[in-house]
């Protein structure tokens, strides 16, 4: 199946994208286009206009603000895979292990976040990361990761608001993360996940589970205990009762998995 008729504009600037979402009903951003694509041909999808900002340079920044990482929207998975980022280096593990290369090519940061499937990688990483999405719009906002994502497929961004940039805090020398996923295969979609990111500089103690919901789900008191009394507070059924607490509706197959994704993820923490 080929995708319907749609307009398609390629935006020399971003105030000429935000002036097309805001005069256009049913237009769709195309940045990398690894999702949007595949939907289009299949139709899930119709938009009346494409705005294509693959090219934009306001979206390709990546700049050191002291304590952060501010990273465009348009900035690709391979790009942060081939990059070594100080206080970033969870970026670039996260960024290679998304799919395949080819993929990784064409694929951005932030339609990642803008797409929000529950299975993808960065929602759950940099929830667990602490991140910040920067809007622009009407009225220029900023969000953290974890409230930005609202749903399988639903975000908070409004249809005449793009994701400008995200502002990822870096890990000092003391900071330690994990990120696991489970996959049928190497490069699919991960069953479960899970990230979890601990930094005694900075009091930074946080683990997220994804893919088995909407949203990537947090485990505080999991996260405290660990940051407290270390590996020994991340034993099977500490993982599992703070699974239990945090997510009561999983099946005895999600909860295994989510469980496995948790320690496993934590198993890298406290790697030498």
């Amino acid at each position: 199946m080929k995708a319907a008729r749609f307009d398609y504009i390629r935006a020399g600037h971003l105030a000429e994208a935000l002036a097309a979402l805001a005069n256009t009903d049913g237009a769709k951003l195309l940045a990398g286009g690894q999702s949007l694509g595949p939907m289009l041909n299949l139709r899930l999808v119709r938009p009346a206009l494409l705005v294509d900002v693959s090219r934009l340079e306001a979206l390709q920044r990546l700049e050191d603000m002291g304590r952060a990482w501010r990273i465009g929207a348009g900035v690709t998975h391979a790009r942060l895979e081939d990059l070594r980022l100080p206080g970033g280096e969870m970026l670039c593990e996260v960024a290679a292990a998304i799919a395949y290369r080819s993929v990784r090519n064409r694929g951005t940061i932030g339609g990642s976040l803008a797409h929000a499937d529950p299975a993808a990688d960065w929602p759950v990483a940099l929830a667990a990361l602490g991140a910040s999405v920067n809007i622009r719009g009407p009225t220029p906002r900023s969000m953290l990761v974890e409230r930005f994502i609202e749903g399988a497929f639903t975000t908070a961004l409004a249809a005449n608001e793009i994701i400008e940039t995200i502002d990822v805090p870096k890990l000092s020398r003391a900071g330690r993360y994990g990120f696991y996923k489970f996959c049928r295969k190497t490069g699919e979609f991960a069953e479960a996940s899970a990230a979890a990111v601990f930094d005694p500089e900075s009091g930074v103690a946080r683990i997220f589970v994804g893919s088995l919901r909407g949203v990537p789900r947090p485990l505080p008191s999991l996260a405290q205990e660990v940051a407290k009394h270390g590996q020994s507070a991340a034993a099977t059924d500490a993982v599992t009762q703070a699974l239990t607490q945090a997510i009561g509706d999983l099946d005895a197959v999600e909860r295994a998995m989510a469980a496995a994704a948790v320690t496993r993820a934590l198993m890298r923490v406290f790697a030498p």
